[in-house]
């Protein structure tokens, strides 16, 4: 990570600054949806209100999420319902601080993005960022639109919710994001870089373990570790990727996604090339069968149930990346070699 902020710095400062926040002028931020909004009234109180109960059972029947008396727009689903209750409502359940409305949690997330532009000097007059505000509660509220997870988890709440780095506009570089600071993490997805280095390695298990805690996936690219069984400068033999993406998936299924029920979502790749990819594209076929075996013999089948839960390289999509060269071996029907990290031709 040190390398990506080194990296971050070098191409920010090349590219075009934006202007500092003092020389702001901002934008004018007409109504569109909210056009014929009457005086004095907000597009909550254009929004049809009813008092629903969200509730998820499990493939037995039995109950695993319930919360009450919960404010619904009435044209949302009951699907929908139960999904923004269970998920993206704020607060312990029962407790007089948990979110009983989607009325709270839209005020709770657009109100502060409208606060962070009206801040931050985006709109020219604070009619232009009421303005704003309207239009974004609206589009939230008859779901023409919808934030990603991370943005309805973490934005507007108290406590410090994010993790890694971050631009710093006073700087005008990318800083460590420091412990307590409020930098609400909102990107669905990050692309997370290793080394071929055991120390590199366990540090990506923690990033990525710090970004689900937030609500995001992860991707990486594992070919920069050497293959399986290739030897070590010290004697010894290396792991390989396929082995270290058994702890990686672990982590992903224990660590769900946003502190809520969803298991965290990763996504790996390796290269055509690297030695090891022909386990890589099997590895989750095998794992499968594995599956199927157990619930042959009388293990419970659902997705958290014990067949599941006992076999690897179920939290993440595996892809494979095939370079211009591969494709015109296979459009041209010739040989294709598995290469070690020097380029060296291993297995045909």
């Amino acid at each position: 990570m040190g390398q990506l902020t080194v990296d971050l710095n070098t191409h920010t400062h090349s590219q075009k600054r934006s202007l500092k926040r003092d020389e702001r002028t901002g934008i004018q931020f007409p109504r569109h949806f909210t056009s014929k909004l009457e005086p004095g009234k907000t597009p909550y109180d254009e929004i049809a209100w009813e008092m629903r109960t969200a509730s998820i059972g499990n493939d037995k029947g039995a109950v695993i999420f319930e919360q009450r008396d919960v404010e619904m727009p009435v044209d949302w689903s009951q699907t929908a319902t139960n999904i923004v209750v269970s998920k993206y409502f704020h607060g312990k359940l029962g407790s007089p601080d948990r979110e009983s409305s989607v009325r709270q949690l839209v005020h709770r997330v657009v109100d502060t993005i409208a606060g962070w532009g009206k801040a931050d000097r985006y709109f020219r007059t604070d009619g232009d960022a009421e303005n704003f505000r309207n239009e974004l509660a609206h589009l939230m509220l008859t779901q023409k639109a919808c934030f990603n997870s991370p943005v309805w988890f973490n934005v507007g709440v108290r406590e410090a919710r994010g993790y890694g780095w971050y631009y710093d506009e006073e700087t005008s570089r990318v800083s460590k994001l420091a412990t307590g600071e409020r930098r609400p993490q909102c990107s669905a997805c990050f692309i997370v870089s290793v080394k071929d280095s055991l120390e590199s390695i366990l540090d990506l298990a923690k990033t990525e373990g710090m970004l689900f805690k937030w609500g995001s996936g992860t991707g990486t690219n594992l070919s920069t570790l050497r293959e399986e069984n290739a030897i070590l400068w010290g004697g010894g033999r290396a792991s390989g990727p396929f082995s270290f993406m058994r702890g990686f998936d672990a982590f992903a299924g224990v660590i769900k996604s946003g502190g809520k029920t969803r298991r965290a979502a990763k996504m790996v790749i390796l290269n055509a090339e690297h030695p090891d990819i022909e386990n890589f594209i099997w590895c989750k076929a095998k794992e499968e069968k594995k599956a199927h075996t157990l619930i042959d013999a009388g293990y419970d089948s659902s997705l958290d149930g014990e067949a599941y839960s006992s076999i690897f390289f179920q939290n993440a999509n595996n892809s494979v990346r095939a370079s211009d060269e591969f494709m015109e071996a296979v459009e041209k029907d010739t040989d294709w070699w598995t290469s070690i990290a020097s380029g060296q031709p291993l297995k045909r």
